[in-house]
């Protein structure tokens, strides 16, 4: 996928948050030509969406994306609040 390619699909989606989210990530790991989740560790034990995880604030949440060692990377729709964003993390 070319950065034209991506930008073409993405700027016209209207998909909610949880339905576009996956999809999105898949995308940039083409663009990017990174190993997808499922590729890279098909067991999710290192490499994998929707990673249960213990919240900044405190609690229990999940992750949209999770790779050990590098990110916890989280969703969030148009205009949502990005400190939100980091405390369900």
């Amino acid at each position: 996928m070319t950065v034209s390619e991506f930008v073409a699909k993405w700027q016209k989606v209207a998909l909610t948050e949880r339905a576009a989210a996956q999809q999105h990530f898949l995308d940039l790991c083409d663009l990017f030509e990174h190993p997808k989740p499922a590729d890279a560790d098909p067991t999710g034990e290192w490499f994998t969406f929707e990673k249960g995880a213990a919240k900044h604030g405190g609690g229990d949440g999940f992750a949209d994306v999770w790779k050990r060692g590098f990110f916890g990377w989280e969703y969030k729709g148009k205009h949502k609040d990005l400190d939100a964003a980091y405390d369900q993390l």
